[in-house]
């Protein structure tokens, strides 16, 4: 199973009680402002420790309450593609994708630098800094940054947000090549359902 994840979990006045297991190349999580989808990456991701559940993915376990497991980040292995981007804003592009290669071990590394330049498109960008970039383009390089540190999983948060149609189609094709020619599961998050129906084997909802 690519994403068997059981939490629940407390923040402000909110709690969340996921019961999320699919098969799919692409999950989508969907549902309104605040209601924890971001939570629930970072949870799987390892940077949040949810309050209780049981977390595997690829079934390998990464978080179990029960029994004590918490892999911390970096043994997980998550491939994280962030709302905002977070791209290094002193870095150039070329620079910022050799960051997330450096995080890979060379033993680990399944896809290489020109393959995802390539795949994504994005060689006219690298010697460009993030301020000089689309919305697009940021989504597109933290997609490659992502997948150049040799992820088990990919974790996408808002991918297709605030931009305008143009350019969030551009992205839903890119992740469409990326489900279509890649071997990882991916999950994604977004508080659109319509906008994730194309791209997504199965969709669970967060309320």
């Amino acid at each position: 199973m690519s994403f068997d994840v059981h939490l629940n979990h407390a923040f402000g006045d909110r709690h969340i009680a996921l019961r999320l297991q699919s098969d799919a190349r692409l999950t989508a999580l969907v549902g309104p402002s605040g209601a924890g989808k971001t939570t629930v990456l970072n949870a799987i991701a390892g940077l949040l420790r949810p309050y209780s559940g049981r977390i595997a993915v690829n079934g390998q376990l990464l978080f179990d309450s029960a029994t004590g497991v918490n892999q911390p980040p970096e043994a997980r292995r998550a491939g994280y593609a962030f709302q905002d981007g977070r791209l290094f804003p002193h870095m150039r592009v070329a620079a910022n994708l050799a960051y997330g290669e450096r995080l890979a071990p060379s033993a680990d590394r399944w896809i290489s630098n020109a393959e995802v330049i390539d795949l994504l498109g994005i060689d006219h960008l690298l010697t460009r800094f993030p301020a000089h970039l689309s919305g697009g383009e940021v989504r597109r390089v933290a997609i490659g940054r992502a997948l150049l540190s040799a992820p088990r999983f990919l974790l996408l948060d808002e991918p297709l947000s605030s931009l305008d149609a143009a350019r969030a189609e551009e992205i839903a094709r890119l992740i469409e090549r990326i489900r279509d020619q890649l071997a990882i599961p991916i999950l994604l998050v977004s508080h659109d359902h319509a906008e994730v129906t194309r791209l997504a084997g199965e969709v669970v909802t967060l309320v």
